[in-house]
């Protein structure tokens, strides 16, 4: 029997299915449910399905991606209220092919990673997350979770960079984490750091 393929992951979505424990204790997000769940909205980034495969890994992804969006940007006005944050324009749902070829271009490195994320040029709004398939399909199944959980983590990790937050120093990947793991928690996921928190 082969193994399964590197670009494809378990059909596993928490975001739509009945409420997760994890959740417990803390108010429903989002409050009502998305009736639009393509593409763009008027508060909201645009949604670009560049590879197909992600339809097939997450179902509705589209969905999952606003609410990911939604509850972290939600979060960061809570949290950070009066700083200026700087919202993804679009988030492009990619390939490992098109992420290693923008890695090697804008950062020097010839492999694909699990995200990057592009702060607008000055005078431009919303700046942009781009996420490979197959990379967040291994890494979820090295972690034994739902791809849905880790595009979910992977969503709101990008816009915590874009608005500033980064973690190269142990401090910094601390808050970080902890900002992540706040925001998965309003979508009712687990903490993606439990083991280390």
């Amino acid at each position: 029997m082969e193994p399964p393929s590197t670009d494809s992951c378990a059909l596993q979505s928490a975001a739509d299915g009945e409420p997760s424990p994890y959740g417990a204790g803390l108010f429903p997000f989002p409050p009502t449910q998305w009736e639009d769940d393509t593409g763009t909205g008027d508060n909201g980034p645009e949604i670009i399905v560049e590879d197909a495969g992600w339809r097939a890994v997450v179902p509705h992804v589209e969905r999952l991606v606003r609410r990911a969006s939604d509850a972290s940007l939600v979060w960061m006005e809570r949290r950070f209220s009066g700083v200026a944050l700087v919202l993804p324009e679009t988030i492009v749902l990619s390939s490992d092919r098109v992420v290693k070829k923008l890695n090697a271009r804008h950062r020097g490195r010839n492999k694909p990673t699990n995200v990057l994320t592009f702060e607008p040029p000055p005078g431009y709004p919303g700046g942009e997350i781009i996420l490979a398939l197959g990379v967040v399909c291994r890494e979820a199944r090295a972690a034994k979770k739902p791809a849905a959980h880790h595009l979910a983590h992977l969503i709101a990790h990008g816009i915590l960079h874009l608005s500033g937050h980064d973690h190269h120093e142990a401090g910094d990947a601390r808050r970080m984490e902890m900002e992540e793991a706040r925001v998965l928690a309003m979508l009712g996921l687990p903490n993606p750091w439990k083991s280390r928190i």
